[in-house]
This record gives C-alpha cells, structure tokens and sequence, in this order.
C-alpha cells in the first residue's frame, strides 16, 4: 500500500468585484487592440506558437538521452526536413506517374465523351426533338481538355521540382521557424514565466497548465492527421475497387493520386473534401455521366463516413470542443487571416479550452449578491484562514478556500 496522499488541492484564488468590473474588461479591450494593431505579425507569432508545441513533445524525448537542450532542437528540426524531403520524393514519383499518364490519356477520354455526344445527338434527331447538344458539348469538352492538360501539366512540373519548391517554401518560412525554434530553445523559462502569470498547481502534471496546453494542441494535431490519411486511404482504396468492378476505370489507374490529393484536401477547413472529390468527378464525367454519378455517390458516401463515424472518433479524445464553438472557431480564424487562421483555429480554440478550465479550477469570483458583511461575534471563522465567513457561502471571500458548512464552527 503507498504512502502517499493524493496532492492537496490549492486553494482558490478569489477575484474581488472591482476587479471584475473594471480590469478584466480593460485588459481584454486592452488584448484585442494590441492584436489588431500586430496584425501579420501576431499570426507569425501564433504560427510559431502551434509549431513549437507540435515539436516540443519530440524535443523533450531527444534531451532524455543526456542531449543540450539547443542540439535537441536542432536534431528534431533536422530530422523533419530529412522526412519531409524523403517522404516528398518518394510519393512525388508515383504521383508524378499517374498524373502525366492521366495527361496523356485525356485525348482518349475526350474522343469518347464526344462519341457519347454524338450517339445523345443521334437519338434526340430520332426522336425529333429539335435540341442541338453535340456542338455545345463539344466546344466545352474541348476548353475543359486544354484547362486540364495545363493544369496537369503544372502538376507535374511541381512533383518535378519538389526540391525546389520546398526550398522557396523555406525562405518565405523562415521567420516562422526563426520564431519557432526560440521558443523551443526558450521553452521551460516560457513554461516557468507562465506558470509565475497563471494560479498555481497542485503540483501533478495533470494540473500544470503548460503541459495542459501541449498535450492539448499535441492530441488535435495527432488527430488531424490520422483524420487525413484514414479519408485519404478510404477514398484511394473506394476508387481502386470501383475500377476493378468495372465502374469507374481509371479508378484504379490514378486511386494513389486521386487518393493523396483527397487526404491533403482534408486538412483545409469547409471546402477541402470538395476540393479533394473534384479530380476523380472530373475523369469520371470524361466517361460517361453515369459514371460521374456513381463517383459523386461514393464521396458523398465517404463524407457521411467522415461526419457520423471518422471524425468523431477520432477527435473524441484530442479536441473535446463542442461542434457549435468547432464551427465558430473555424470561421473566425477564416475571418481574420484566412485560410491560415482556418487551420491554426482549432488548435487555438483547444488551447482556451484548457485555460477555462485550468481558470474554472483555480479561481473564484466573488458574488455580487450581497455586500461583505463586517466581522463580528455571530460570524463563524474560516478553517482554513481564520477571516470571518457568511454561512451561506461556498467559497472563503479572503483565500478562496472551499467551504462545507459542517466544517464551519457554530456561531
């Protein structure tokens, strides 16, 4: 049997009236001013911020073996380019396959498009009704051809030039990393300067509010991506067997393609699983309009799958946020920065989770119900801190202490 007691709770910090009337409110119009007069340069700040508690974790396990804690950051961000780079090439190559075969098979889809045309032309003439379709038809075939030929192009191209990309990519980032690895480097005085600003602790590390927040913003992230490679495989494996049942041909042929643009498209908020369906609907209507039809069913099969099984389970356990502020994180985020306040939402959102509770543990406001009473003989001591209590209360007014009444001396 241990012999150790669970930690004893802290006692609470009471927030006085005036406080609350007349601080809190300026500090956060004080808050939002500054944030809108940073503009670019907080959400830098922020970006960093998230990249710094999604690599944190890594950094902490890198300096167990008895490495500085400045070569543990630069081993972690050494080792994410190295995997970066690698995984980047060696899905660049097979992506990079598919689509220039899908470039040069375009012809071939437009030939056939434009016969199914012709037989839908032929029948309506038969049937005397006076509808030209073939014309039309094949002047959009023909501009969604060139359209798609540049664009696959483009793409292949960019699977070419990975390197490269990656590199520019890197210079316009720079700051952001500059930024990010000083908070690594700076990490436990960030956590000591935040632990000093936040009430104390009980001293575990279930209620130290700095690790609360990385394992917070350390579970979303694990869950996003897990969120992204379970639709990204589901949906190259779905067209992978719709091409070998005969549905959808080139299901099969591009499924590693269309595959990992579905999963990627996952990360962006609202449009990505649109985004992600276009390709393969696109290929599909070349085919034939049925075809399409039968593709449009099974994505939006998928995104029921997303919505009703995937997503919650996953998130479950990382984010914990109801949908409704999911929803207006998201755009909120998209309000103020964009597509980028999109993606660092709910991440951020996951962080004030943690700070409302941690605050909820921690402090207590006092009631605005009734004036403080003046100490006298009729009023019961406080156990923990002597100061006069009312009966009725449930906090200690002086030290934040919780009260029971049968803890509370008779009067």
């Amino acid at each position: 049997m241990s012999d150790q007691s669970p930690a004893p709770a802290p006692a609470r910090l009471v927030v006085p009236r005036w406080v609350q009337l007349v601080t809190l409110p300026l500090a956060l119009l004080g808050l939002w001013a500054v944030a809108r007069a940073a503009g670019v340069v907080l959400l830098l700040f922020i970006v960093a911020g998230v990249l710094a508690l999604i690599l944190n974790p890594i950094v902490t396990v890198v300096q167990r073996a008895r490495v500085p804690r400045g070569l543990a950051v630069a081993v972690v961000y050494l080792s994410l380019v190295a995997v970066l780079t690698v995984g980047g090439f060696l899905l660049a190559n097979p992506i990079a396959d598919q689509v220039r075969a899908f470039q040069e098979d375009i012809p071939r889809l437009v030939d056939d498009a434009n016969a199914a045309l012709a037989d839908l032309q032929r029948t309506l003439d038969r049937e005397g009704i006076d509808i030209e379709i073939q014309a039309q038809g094949q002047t959009a075939l023909q501009t969604l051809q060139e359209q798609l030929l540049q664009g696959s192009g483009e793409v292949v191209t960019f699977t070419g030039e990975l390197l490269r990309i990656v590199v520019e990519t890197s210079i316009q980032l720079v700051l952001v990393l500059v930024l990010s690895i000083y908070m690594l480097l700076y990490g436990p005085r960030i956590g000591d300067l935040v632990r000093s600003v936040m009430p104390p602790g009980d001293g575990t590390p279930g209620d130290d509010y700095p690790t609360r927040v990385q394992r917070a913003v350390s579970g979303y992230v694990r869950g996003q991506l897990l969120f992204s490679t379970t639709m990204g495989t589901s949906a190259g494996v779905a067209l992978w067997v719709f091409g070998r049942l005969g549905i959808f041909d080139e299901g099969d042929d591009y499924a590693l393609a269309f595959g990992a643009f579905f999963g990627l498209m996952e990360l962006v908020p609202f449009v990505g699983p649109i985004l992600g369906a276009l390709p393969p609907m696109i290929v599909a209507l070349f085919d034939d309009p049925l075809t399409a039809v039968w593709v449009g069913l099974l994505f939006l099969a998928l995104q029921q799958l997303e919505g009703h099984v995937v997503a919650p389970q996953v998130f479950a356990y990382t984010l914990r946020i109801n949908p409704l502020l999911v929803i207006f994180a998201l755009l909120f985020g998209a309000e103020l920065y964009g597509v980028v306040g999109a993606l660092i939402a709910l991440p951020i959102a996951a962080t004030l989770r943690e700070t409302v509770l941690y605050l909820r543990r921690h402090l207590v406001f006092e009631p605005w119900d009734a004036p403080l009473a003046i100490a006298g003989p009729s009023l019961p001591p406080c156990p923990s801190c002597g100061e006069p209590v009312r009966p009725d209360d449930a906090f200690c007014r002086a030290c934040g202490s919780e009260l029971r009444s049968s803890s509370l001396p008779a009067a």
